[in-house]
């Protein structure tokens, strides 16, 4: 697929952003595009909205995946493009547009000229909520088509094109949301003792929950707990019923998540006992960490050397990827491709250049042909 129709392709996936497991225009439009290509090494199969494409290799021994996450964020796109989001208050923020259109450059290639070993082209849905890995991991159809390997990439709006980052072991953190409600009891800001004010409850347990990191988890380890959103009442003068906190939890093991929500549920029931009120907590959706088999990464970097491109060292961080939970059950990996983008993800101007697509496209399907 020449340069100017990943161009094209990216630009059409752009204006149909579709949310978590509603995905279903933009499945529609990578199933048409499936169908056009030569058909004789491909088997198609769809789960819920998302699509598995395996492309038969010429002397398979083994099977090796290649993940597209294809959801939206519910963000309104600012960015001014003459072909941006279709969808009021939908936008792929976040590079998932890029992610698919890399994904059918190498498919339509991989199509007329298969490579040794079997492809597995896996265009999951729901990455950014509720989470499309785990549940498409577990289905039928994956398992029937279980790879032997699995990886992925991400665009990097801060490395510039031509760069290719990755790294051994930990790339991602383990991710919690956190959603924590409030219910006391409401009434006149006069009368204040007949009342159980939720508002303080709530400054009180955000105050408390923010020594966590800094009095339970060990300080060579990592960990941040963050507070985004605070809401409660409805007027000046009334004492608020009820009083919600929303925020986010992240960790680089496994084990420090489970301690930081057995810490928040140990304040919780301290906070109901001081404040006379009933707290429930929803954790929203978790995401397991990202972490590279050790193995895969210098192959993978003489790939990107041996194409003309710069490998660089990333540093592990503090984001979350669904992709983690394929890592879990899958020996792989994933990296970073350079898109020089004046904003960063999940900006309503992300404006990834569009350059990195057929570099994409080389590394992915050279990845395929040679791991």
């Amino acid at each position: 697929m020449k340069s100017e129709k990943l161009i094209e392709v990216r630009r059409d996936l752009h204006q149909i952003p579709e949310l978590g497991f509603k995905e279903t225009k933009t499945q529609q439009y990578l199933l048409n595009f499936i169908q056009q290509l030569p058909q004789d090494f491909l088997q198609v199969k769809t789960w819920k909205t998302g699509i598995l494409v395996k492309v038969l290799g010429t002397d398979a021994i083994k099977t090796i995946a290649y993940r597209a996450d294809i959801d939206a964020l519910p963000i309104q796109e600012g960015t001014g493009y003459a072909f941006q989001s279709t969808h009021e208050g939908n936008m792929h923020a976040c590079g998932h547009d890029m992610h698919m259109t890399i994904a059918l450059g190498a498919l339509t290639r991989l199509a007329k000229e298969p490579a040794e070993q079997n492809a597995l082209f896996l265009f999951q849905p729901a990455e950014e909520g509720p989470g499309g890995a785990l549940p498409m991991i577990e289905s039928e159809e994956m398992k029937e088509w279980w790879p032997d390997m699995v990886f992925a990439l991400h665009i990097a709006p801060e490395l510039p094109v031509g760069t290719i980052s990755s790294r051994k072991g930990l790339l991602f953190a383990n991710t919690s949301e956190l959603f924590i409600d409030f219910k006391g009891k409401g009434g006149h800001a006069a009368y204040p003792h007949l009342t159980r004010d939720m508002v303080l409850a709530a400054s009180q347990f955000t105050v408390q929950a923010q020594q966590i990191v800094a009095r339970n988890v060990d300080p060579l380890d990592s960990a941040v707990l963050t507070v985004g959103k605070i809401s409660g009442g409805f007027v000046q003068n009334v004492i608020a019923e009820n009083a919600r906190l929303e925020g986010t939890m992240r960790s680089f093991h496994a084990e420090t998540m489970d301690l930081l929500k057995e810490r928040i549920e140990a304040l919780a029931k301290g906070t109901e006992i001081s404040q006379e009120c009933s707290i429930t907590i929803d954790y929203g959706s978790n995401y397991y960490q990202v972490r590279n088999s050790d193995e895969f990464i210098e192959p993978f970097e003489k790939i990107v050397t041996d194409q003309g491109y710069h490998y660089k060292e990333s540093k592990p961080a503090m984001t979350g990827e669904d992709f983690g939970y394929m890592l879990r059950d899958i020996p792989g990996f994933m990296f970073w491709l350079g898109v020089d983008s004046p904003y960063g993800l999940h900006h309503s101007k992300l404006q990834p250049n569009e350059e990195a697509l057929e570099i994409g496209v080389n590394v992915v399907e050279a990845s395929l042909r040679q791991l």
